[in-house]
């Protein structure tokens, strides 16, 4: 099937003219160079290594315009009808080129330039220089090992979101309001969950968590100013948040589990342990693996509860790369480095997940 789809596109090249195909082919070329050096000399011009560029970004983004159309009518007259076709995906590339891989280059050129917002002389290419400092910086590695804490704690929440979830698939009364319940949660912005348990329930002085723990006899509740602490509760209150995203990942593996199975165990005198660690939770390694990356996505991207609760403090013992980024950009005004420390964790990020996922696809294959 798929060879007789080749060879009808290969017949409705072989349709177009040779002149026609290599019009297109130089189209193509010309606006792709054309473009790219523009791209270039700009580049070059707002680091201050040459004389010639346009004051502002805007020629470039118009040639990025041209260039798409340049790239448009060139599919056209090189492949014929199946350019036409190419038509409804060019769309969604430039779209990706303009909103994704043009702004991360741009972040890159960003990195390395002196750019603080606060500052009268401008921004200015500094080389290096942001990398040795962040490579230096203490609290960056804080940031990072306060991760490792926050990364941890994904397993804790998918041992709760696998119980939860068992129970839900349980058969037992009000299933459905529980299972609205303990959705809730998740239904919160991470922000209105913040200022709502962070800055309300838990504040030192009238909060009411705090004060039904002066009751019970805890003198001095800080619960987020002192620093371990202060980490375990916004770890908690994260955890509240997603674990009901994992648990009805959870969920909706264990109800395709096929019933024979399960039943054909009961049969065979498996008890509800063994049943659980002999059937159910083998069948059901793809799904809790698939949950437990994808919850390790999330939770490297931690920032706006810890932002909207403690910003970081106290003294740093909160803080998360996202969120000290974030400051950096806010509060420093400081573009130039903090763009280097967001490039430098986004690298980081892919590294990671692509072990964690080659490491997850051995794991999986052992167990086959």
């Amino acid at each position: 099937m798929s060879n007789d789809i080749t060879s009808g596109r290969d017949a409705v090249i072989a349709s177009v003219s040779a002149s026609r195909q290599a019009l297109g082919t130089w189209a193509m070329r010309v606006g792709t160079f054309v473009f790219f050096v523009a791209v270039a000399l700009q580049t070059l011009f707002a680091a201050g290594l040459t004389s010639f560029g346009f004051e502002t970004w805007f020629p470039i983004f118009v040639g990025f315009g041209l260039w798409s159309v340049l790239l448009c009518a060139g599919n056209i007259l090189r492949y014929g009808e199946v350019g036409w076709r190419a038509l409804f995906v060019l769309p969604a590339v430039f779209f990706t080129v303009a909103m994704v891989i043009f702004p991360t280059f741009f972040g890159l050129y960003i990195a390395f330039s002196d750019w603080n917002l606060a500052s009268a002389s401008g921004q200015h290419f500094n080389g290096l220089t942001n990398f040795y400092q962040m490579i230096g910086d203490e609290r960056v590695w804080n940031a990072l090992f306060n991760m490792i804490f926050y990364v941890g704690t994904v397993l804790v929440q998918y041992v709760i979101a696998f119980g939860l979830a068992l129970l839900l698939n349980a058969d037992i009364k009000g299933q459905r309001f529980f299972r609205v319940a303990f959705l809730l949660p998740f239904m919160l912005s991470p922000v209105a969950v913040s200022w709502m348990i962070g800055k309300s329930m838990l504040e030192f002085r009238f909060g009411p968590v705090t004060n039904f723990l002066r009751h019970l006899g805890w003198e001095n509740p800080s619960l987020l100013t002192t620093p371990w602490l202060a980490k375990a509760t916004l770890a908690a209150m994260d955890a509240w948040v997603w674990i009901p995203f994992m648990m009805i990942l959870i969920l909706a593996g264990l109800q395709a589990l096929s019933k024979e199975v399960q039943e054909a165990a009961k049969v065979d005198g498996a008890g509800a342990w063994s049943g659980f660690w002999e059937i159910t939770f083998p069948l059901m390694l793809p799904v809790s693996v698939t949950t437990i990356i994808l919850r390790i996505i999330f939770q490297l991207k931690l920032a706006d509860i810890v932002i909207n609760t403690t910003s970081g403090g106290p003294g740093g013992a909160t803080d998360t790369v996202s969120s000290f980024i974030f400051r950096e950009y806010k509060d420093r005004s400081n573009v130039g480095y903090g763009t280097m420390v967001a490039e430098a964790y986004l690298i980081f990020i892919i590294i990671f997940i692509m072990l964690l996922l080659k490491l997850a696809s051995r794991y999986m294959q052992r167990q086959e």
